[in-house]
């Protein structure tokens, strides 16, 4: 168990539906268990259960009622509260169990084991996770102050599949194993960030929550950074195809903009911090991210430059990349970069802009076709999701759609077969695979 921490378990019924969803989309859990000890010998074992940290400050740390008592029951909210909350919950858990089959469908490609075993872990824990999120939904009556019900919105997360997610990044198929990678280094750290305001929530359980999933998030970051780690030194070496720098490249331009969608509008916010949900609004947690995003990256040229040429001591190899210096072996031109914020957006200012990857405009769209397609992997260009993205894109020019009407409108990807029955004693019902409405002033 985690330390500090009360141990607790949902309701019977909903545990065996979380087990039966388990059986399905991480089919490889019982290899995992089998397998802990042997690539995990010094973490405590995986328990599926809700973790609620002992410690933690007992009054409301931002918002209108600062200093006051954190509320414990959903009672003690006013409606509007109660719902604000609720899709937050709605959103969490719905990453954590989109994630899952986001993974599941490269992990057989992992080109080295402890790599699979890394991700194979995380899934693990981001199921827990969204164990956690239903936890909240269903330990309290959220009826007294919501149209929702914790039941009801359980059983409708646990109906959602990739396409019918709340958030953007969570409906996207992957294409290799280096999705999983990068993934993991840069869309759970938008989780970490969320996770850590969500620490200071005016909702106590929820408050309670964060630290034991922020243990395990620092887990999931590692997962995707360590290996790029590698692969950057790898890529250094001439010869080695199958790792290259435009092949990270073009999967960081994947995945960079829908992180950043993933903060909401970068004009909202405002409510999540009146409320005391949140300590800080969309478009400051989103500038902490990128600046964050860019060490990251910067960190990753370094190693790539001192790969290729080893004399280099780490501050002259620092130097090398901030300036960009020619002459070294290679061309700058092979280093990594963080696309401009404007880039491939589908929420916030810049939602179906047609811009670069430097955020300048192109204002042909034949032309801005051709060139953001060469952004992003032939695979990924051909696929369903940036079909669907240039459809909007095609409708928006012909004057048919606003860019604010297109941003709700998100594919809709789901597979033939409709809903799986995972478990009897759990009713089943479809997501809509619209997304939520983005409210330019809140996001």
């Amino acid at each position: 168990m985690i330390h500090n921490a009360e141990v607790s378990y949902i309701p019977k019924k909903y545990h065996e539906a979380v087990c039966n969803w388990r059986d399905l989309y991480l089919p490889d859990y019982d290899l995992l268990m089998n397998n802990w000890d042997r690539f995990f010998p010094k973490d405590r074992p995986f328990q599926l259960c809700a973790y609620r940290s002992c410690n933690g400050c007992a009054v409301i740390e931002a918002g209108d009622n600062k200093g006051d008592p954190k509320y414990t029951r959903a009672a003690q909210m006013s409606e509007p509260q109660a719902d604000t909350l609720l899709k937050a919950v709605k959103a969490q858990a719905s990453t954590e169990f989109g994630s899952i089959q986001q993974h599941q469908l490269t992990l057989a490609r992992a080109q080295d084991e402890q790599d699979q075993f890394w991700i194979l872990r995380m899934m693990a824990e981001e199921l827990r996770h969204g164990y956690q999120m239903f936890s909240l939904l269903l330990d309290d009556d959220w009826k007294s102050v919501s149209s929702h019900s914790g039941e009801d919105m359980v059983e409708e997360i646990l109906a959602m599949r990739t396409g019918t997610h709340v958030l953007g990044a969570f409906n996207v198929d992957f294409d290799s194993f280096m999705d999983s990678i990068v993934f993991c280094a840069f869309i759970d750290r938008v989780g970490k960030y969320q996770l850590s305001m969500q620490k200071i929530s005016s909702y106590q359980p929820m408050a309670q929550s964060m630290p034991p999933m922020l243990t395990e998030e620092a887990f999931h970051l590692a997962a995707g950074v360590v290996p790029l780690r590698r692969w950057v030194q790898k890529a250094a070496k001439d010869g080695d195809a199958l790792i290259t720098m435009p092949m990270i490249q073009r999967t960081i331009n994947k995945w960079f903009p829908r992180a950043l969608d993933m903060f909401g509008d970068e004009r909202g916010g405002g409510t999540f911090v009146k409320f005391g949900f949140k300590p800080m609004k969309n478009a400051e947690a989103a500038g902490q991210y990128r600046d964050e995003v860019a060490q990251v990256i910067r960190d990753l040229n370094v190693r790539f430059v001192r790969a290729r040429v080893p004399e280099l001591s780490r501050k002259d190899a620092q130097r090398i990349v901030d300036e960009k210096e020619p002459g070294h072996g290679f061309d700058p031109e092979e280093l990594l970069y963080v696309p401009d914020v404007k880039f491939f957006r589908r929420r916030g200012p810049h939602a179906y802009q047609q811009n670069d990857i430097d955020g300048e405009p192109i204002e042909n769209k034949s032309e801005f076709q051709r060139r953001i397609r060469g952004y992003l992997s032939d695979v990924y260009a051909a696929g369903r999701d940036f079909g669907g993205y240039l459809k909007l894109i095609d409708r928006i020019a012909a004057g048919e759609l606003t860019p604010p009407e297109a941003v709700p409108m998100l594919p809709n990807l789901s597979r033939v077969g409709g809903v799986c029955p995972c478990s009897k004693a759990v009713r089943w019902v479809n997501g809509n695979g619209n997304g939520e409405p983005a409210d330019p002033g809140e996001g």
